[in-house]
């Protein structure tokens, strides 16, 4: 079932996206009087194809990796006289811009009305309350302590885990004071913590913000009782079942899960004794921890999962805007993610974030099949990053990319006639070799990460 979804949720979304990108191309080029040859979703061999009455060939193609609109151009072929006036080449350097830039823009307000749209369906986010905090940790040196509430970090608020998460991986990498806004438990009375930060998980290939700080997340208590196992752990390999109560670890009480989590992280491939209670019986189950890296830390690894406990109401919030707030919080969101990364690309080109971090299609499809899996909303948050994401890439200038495409034309602009077909040659194989290089690089890394 999840191959199933992960086929599905990586079809729709590239054909959603692909197509909303090329008719942004396609619906500007028509406006500035360009005749378009082609319009095509996918590559290779045509599956469906059809015509309009302006003469446009509409196909969707077998490869779903992409797409393209082929426009009349003199550069391609040779145009009918009569047709001049409708080639690509032959307009100004402001319509050719506008062209190409469409593209991109369709995917940001792509991105805009997914983001709109969730802000409408309103979501449950979890309280950003400590539930402790490490000893020698960043957060315990800047004065946070358990049952506070993170409420603004760096001057944004937060209303859940995930906004202070988003806030502080804009922060990866870097050096500085990081303000953390708190609430004390049962008071309103705010405090500002400053956080002192040198490097900040630079170079890390699975950052983790929040606990790298040394915050844990409050959660209820839950019972240490498997309900899921790694097919490939340590406590699989032991003979640990689904069902069975964890009851102590090396001699010491296991009475609630994070009480594992906490003893199993300090032990990386070390051998322990647990012990574990089954139908009534308990059972010594010596093992070796596996070992897991963490930033620049090593942990325990187990291999044994519990099921989700029940949240309080109290540590519930739903969040949820009307049709013309939900737009502003479209925008806001969708400039934001933008920004996010663009700047995530900066510090990857600088060495700030590692480039471990760069996915590729496999790992793309394994989240669309997770996120469809998940539920609407989490799909639709995917297809608004991957929007995003798309766009923001495409504007990079590098030739072959949009982006290129916009850089030639902005010399053109300022030099009064366009570049040499030698330098522009140039340019698209250093693009072309670019980008392939990139994408070798993410298809390593998911590689890797399978």
């Amino acid at each position: 079932m999840g191959a199933l979804y992960m086929i599905i949720g990586t079809l729709i979304a590239l054909g959603v996206l692909v197509t909303f990108h090329e008719f942004g191309h396609f619906w500007v080029a028509r406006r500035c009087g360009v005749k378009v040859l082609r319009f095509s979703v996918g590559f290779g061999r045509p599956l469906i194809r059809w015509h309009d009455r302006q003469g446009t060939e509409f196909v969707v193609a077998a490869i779903p990796l992409g797409g393209y609109v082929k426009m009349l151009d003199e550069r391609e072929a040779e145009v009918p006289a009569a047709l001049l006036g409708q080639a690509f080449n032959r307009k100004t350097v402001r319509q050719r811009f506008a062209i190409v830039s469409a593209g991109p823009a369709a995917n940001f307000l792509l991105a805009l009305v997914f983001f709109w749209a969730l802000a409408m369906l309103g979501s449950e986010q979890v309280r950003p309350v400590v539930g402790a905090v490490e000893t020698g940790s960043l957060a315990e040196r800047g004065g946070l302590t358990p049952g506070q509430e993170i409420i603004g970090v760096n001057g944004k608020p937060t209303s859940g885990w995930a906004d202070v998460n988003l806030q502080l991986v804009r922060r990866i990498g870097e050096s500085g004071t990081l303000d953390i806004t708190v609430r004390d438990p049962e008071s309103s009375q705010q405090q500002q913590l400053h956080l002192q930060l040198k490097d900040w998980l630079q170079g890390a290939e699975e950052p983790d913000p929040i606990g790298s700080l040394g915050i844990r997340p409050w959660r209820p208590a839950i019972a240490p009782v498997v309900a899921q196992l790694d097919p490939e752990g340590p406590a699989q390999a032991a003979g640990v079942r689904l069902g069975d109560r964890l009851v102590s670890l090396n001699g010491q009480p296991l009475d609630e899960w994070q009480q594992v989590i906490d003893q199993v992280r300090l032990l990386p491939g070390e051998s322990v004794k647990l012990v574990v209670e089954r139908e009534g019986q308990r059972l010594d189950m010596p093992l070796t921890l596996a070992a897991k890296d963490e930033g620049d830390d090593r942990r325990g690894y187990l291999g044994a999962g519990v099921a989700g406990g029940e949240w309080p109401a109290e540590m519930l919030r739903t969040v949820r805007f009307g049709p013309l707030e939900a737009i502003a919080e479209g925008a806001r969101r969708t400039w934001m993610m933008s920004v996010l990364t663009l700047d995530s690309l900066r510090k990857m080109l600088f060495g700030e974030l590692s480039v471990k971090n760069l996915s590729g299609p496999i790992t793309i499809a394994k989240v669309a099949g997770a996120s469809a899996q998940s539920g609407l909303s989490d799909f639709l948050n995917f297809l608004a990053y991957l929007s995003i994401s798309l766009g923001v890439l495409n504007l990079l200038p590098i030739p072959v990319l949009d982006g290129g495409h916009l850089l030639f034309y902005l010399v053109e602009w300022v030099r009064g006639r366009p570049l040499s077909d030698r330098v522009q040659g140039w340019g698209v194989q250093i693009g072309i070799s670019l980008v392939v290089g990139v994408m070798l690089l993410a298809l390593v890394n998911d590689l890797g990460r399978l």
